[in-house]
């Protein structure tokens, strides 16, 4: 599972969500930014003012689950339920660095 943008620098900061902060965030889309799937492209789409993000892989499932009542480790075992070929481990890790690489970017909350 690779939850990662088109075009995405990982040098710019660890992404990483602090371990006491995992636990209680409920992470959000900010509220200039709409996810929206492009019909003629197959693949979902952050919106923004002036600017659109392709969003790759299962990012899209990712953001959809971040609604701001469920917390980093609830979208962790949903994720790992609707993908069991996935590692566990694998989807524990990725998934709360990709979430909090999209928060150092302004795009959730």
């Amino acid at each position: 599972m690779k939850p990662l943008k088109e075009g995405a620098d990982e040098s710019a900061g660890t992404g990483e969500v602090a371990v006491a902060d995992a636990g209680h965030w409920t992470p959000a889309l900010s509220r200039s930014v709409m996810l929206r799937h492009d019909r003629v492209r197959g693949t979902d789409l952050l919106l923004m003012p002036e600017r659109v993000v392709v969003l790759r892989g299962s990012a899209g499932a990712v953001l959809r689950l971040c609604d701001g009542r469920r917390e980093v480790a609830a979208i962790v075992a949903e994720l790992a339920e609707r993908f069991p070929d996935e590692s566990g481990a694998s989807v524990a890790t990725e998934v709360p660095q990709f979430l909090g690489r999209l928060r150092e970017e302004g795009w959730i909350r």
